[in-house]
């Protein structure tokens, strides 16, 4: 008597729907869950590309602009500090900056950089992430006597030459880093992104 008057149509008809709705109550539960996953814009802008306005940088000069939370150097090198980098080879840990990790391709030359003059660093020392000073005479310094210009890291008296790469002898166990960028004028260069994914 309980089967009797039973419809099968209306019973499919009910459960399709009640599957259907169930679904829909899913995804709506889950999109904010996912989003969550998300960066946040204050993430997003933190790791965007910066544009660094170069044109009134003097021969000698270094600037520094904000990248990821990290100081990023950018030096108009001399033409003096970029005669003197071949005399500091015998000096160097790496001078032929072979540690892939420290430079992209189009930085592994003798001035680890795109433009000769144009010198982009991350301004963290490779010891302990200690902000090196800059020091760009090349005269005799406390900390050698034979200094060319380049960047000496009080902290624990490590020191690079004028293209970033470490001395012998010191702390730091690498060079400094060049991070990705590309000139977008002959005045502007963008922190962030490499030269093949870049307007210029």
């Amino acid at each position: 008597m309980a089967n009797e008057g039973v419809n099968q149509g209306r019973r499919r008809f009910l459960t399709a729907t009640t599957a259907v709705v169930g679904g829909v109550g899913v995804v709506a539960a889950a999109v904010p869950f996912i989003k969550s996953w998300e960066p946040s814009a204050r993430a997003k802008s933190a790791g965007a590309p910066v544009m660094a306005d170069i044109g009134k940088v003097e021969s000698g000069q270094m600037v520094t602009f904000e990248w990821r939370g990290q100081p990023v150097w950018v030096v108009n090198r001399s033409k003096e500090q970029l005669d003197a980098l071949a005399s500091q080879d015998a000096r160097l840990k790496d001078p032929k900056s072979d540690n892939a990790d420290q430079q992209p391709d189009y930085a592994k030359n003798e001035h680890r950089s795109i433009k000769p003059e144009w010198l982009v660093l991350v301004g963290l020392c490779t010891h302990l992430g200690c902000v090196p000073d800059y020091y760009p005479e090349l005269k005799a310094e406390p900390f050698d006597p034979a200094w060319k210009g380049g960047f000496y890291c009080p902290c624990h008296k490590s020191r690079y030459d004028m293209a970033g790469r470490v001395y012998d002898g010191v702390p730091a166990p690498a060079n400094l880093r060049v991070p990705p960028y590309h000139f977008v004028t002959d005045t502007q260069i963008q922190i962030g992104v490499d030269p093949a994914k870049g307007a210029a």
